[in-house]
């Protein structure tokens, strides 16, 4: 095989319409956009005008709050942590912090913090150390005989 002999699969890449470019392109003319009208004109955004009607969503009552300085967390159950002892990706024997959850590749990066879930069961004994926890996590380290300690009291969790 030579360099000029290298081609792409068929059908891996697609030509371009050309729009407007004469009749024998089968989108010349008006260019697919029909005859007259607002649409057929260029620099036209009509996402949700109703023709001078107010609009549906500004209609409807505004429903709701964004708190500003909302807390977000990075998430982790017990089921992925044990999952990760056991393949070797985490120490047991070694306190588990946020930094060492963030090394192992379990949480992608840190946010405002990692919270500790209980989805999932935990055989291993471990230490960890944490932003946050729910209570039932707590419960199942301690189960296991382990320490769960974090930098918040734990919250309730529905």
């Amino acid at each position: 095989m030579k360099l000029n002999e290298l081609r792409d699969n068929p059908g891996a890449a697609k030509k371009a319409k050309r729009i407007g470019r004469g009749p024998g392109s089968g989108k010349g003319k008006t260019a697919g956009r029909g005859i007259k009208g607002q649409k057929s004109r260029s620099g036209v955004a009509i996402n949700g005008y109703e023709g001078g009607q107010m609009p549906l969503y500004q209609r409807l009552p505004k429903r709701g709050f964004n708190k500003p300085n909302r807390k977000n967390y990075a998430v982790v159950n017990l089921g992925l942590i044990q999952k990760f002892v056991e393949e070797g990706k985490l120490d047991a024997s070694a306190p588990i912090t946020e930094d060492a959850l963030v090394a192992s590749g379990l949480v992608r990066r840190k946010l405002d913090g990692i919270r500790v879930l209980g989805k999932g069961g935990l055989t291993v004994k471990l230490s960890i150390d944490v932003t946050g926890a729910s209570r039932s996590a707590i419960e199942v380290v301690e189960k296991a005989g382990g320490t769960l300690k974090t930098a918040a009291p734990a919250e309730v969790t529905e």
